[in-house]
């Protein structure tokens, strides 16, 4: 396999890492904040209760009692109740919605009382002779907001990086695309060339007595048109395809008869069908044949060039009811079959286990596919020692 795939995994593991650690330590700073701001009110809250019970219980002259005065005036964002130890005194802060009945303004403080006791500690406000009241709080809102603040961070930080991610990916898709489609017009364009030499020289060996009878000029006429499907392939990925109804199991057929004569006698293929004999899909020819091409080679080479390869024309249930009606075609060989944690990464540019290739057949065939023909590619059953099965499913 290409390591620059083992790189972007190591890449993408490092990148997790380090947002975790920005998150943890974003949590962790954040909580420290929290105790320390949460544990100032309290203060404040204890000197709230002391000036209470200074002005209270204390003969201050009124310098001294308006000293106090602004003490508690000071809390302007902590809500807080004063209650004895059945009732409800006094409140602060508790910004009742205005317009409320006198009941339902009791009834609403009644509740943010009990909510208060669930809370922290009441502060014991000592008025003298036994007697007691008791303050009631709860966080202030900027308290409040700054426990939330993490979770709203790392759903911030989690969306960019969504939005950055698929961004990426679909940046990378274009990327690939454009150098899929600009290779392969340029494959098309050099091949343009001598291919019209060779169909030049054919005509001319054809003509000429010397080679009138001879079969090597039938064998060029065979290497030059497969010469001509290789260049319409590559000049269907450089351009749109044209997708026809084109009748499946004999396309299929045709594209096996085609690979029958150029692999090892040993291999022996099979088409299978659920399928009426006049079923249509929408595919392009060319293309379609150099997935099947593609995909059969693959299997040869994971057989070692002996074993079988099955070819199961089927239609595909289809869910919704706005879903085009769909076929499969699902290609079975006896090969060494796709470790688990492998299957994932056959259809990755550069991916392959022979010693010789590009490791371009099935990444090329999944594109062919899924782009163009706006249908899927998939491994859909593998197992190590017993083979492998891709499906390939198309419209119709």
């Amino acid at each position: 396999m290409n390591p620059i795939y083992d790189q972007k995994s190591r890449i993408k593991i490092l990148i997790a890492v380090l947002a975790l650690f920005i998150g943890a330590a974003t949590v962790i700073y954040t909580n420290v904040l929290v105790q320390r701001v949460s544990q100032r009110e309290r203060e404040q809250i204890r000197l709230y209760a002391k000036a209470q019970e200074f002005i209270i219980n204390s003969e201050v002259d009124s310098n001294t009692n308006f000293v106090f005065e602004e003490i508690l005036k000071a809390n302007t964002t902590i809500p807080i109740i004063l209650s004895d130890s059945l009732n409800v005194i006094d409140s602060k802060n508790l910004n009742l919605p205005k317009g409320l009945s006198a009941r339902d303004s009791v009834a609403l403080l009644l509740r943010e009382f009990e909510q208060m006791k669930q809370g922290h500690p009441p502060i014991v406000v000592e008025l003298g002779a036994g007697i007691r009241n008791f303050i009631y709080y709860k966080d202030s809102q900027l308290l409040t907001q700054l426990r939330t603040y993490p979770l709203v961070g790392l759903a911030v930080i989690g969306c960019l990086g969504i939005i950055a991610y698929f961004a990426f990916s679909s940046s990378r898709r274009a990327e690939q695309n454009r150098v899929w489609v600009g290779l392969a017009k340029e494959t098309a364009h050099q091949l343009g060339t001598p291919l019209s030499s060779l169909v030049g020289w054919q005509a001319y060996l054809r003509e000429s007595d010397k080679f009138k009878d001879e079969p090597i000029v039938e064998e060029l006429g065979k290497d030059i048109r497969r010469l001509e499907i290789i260049t319409e392939r590559f000049s269907n990925i450089g351009s749109v395809p044209v997708l026809k109804d084109e009748n499946l199991l004999q396309t299929t057929k045709n594209a096996i008869a085609y690979l029958e004569s150029r692999v090892s006698k040993k291999v022996k293929f099979s088409i299978e069908t659920d399928l009426p004999t006049d079923t249509p899909a929408r595919i392009n020819v060319p293309l379609f044949d150099w997935v099947i091409e593609n995909i059969c080679k693959n299997a040869v080479d994971a057989m070692d060039g002996r074993g079988s390869i099955t070819l199961h024309l089927r239609r595909v249930r289809v869910r919704g009811r706005q879903s085009k009606p769909q076929v499969a075609v699902d290609i079975t060989d006896t090969g060494k079959g796709i470790p688990k944690n492998k299957i994932d990464n056959v259809f990755l540019p550069g991916y392959t286990t022979k010693k010789r290739g590009w490791g371009l057949g099935l990444a090329l065939a999944k594109r062919i596919i899924e782009n163009y023909h706006e249908g899927k590619l998939f491994v859909k059953w593998s197992e190590v020692g017993r083979g492998t099965t891709f499906r390939v499913v198309l419209n119709q």
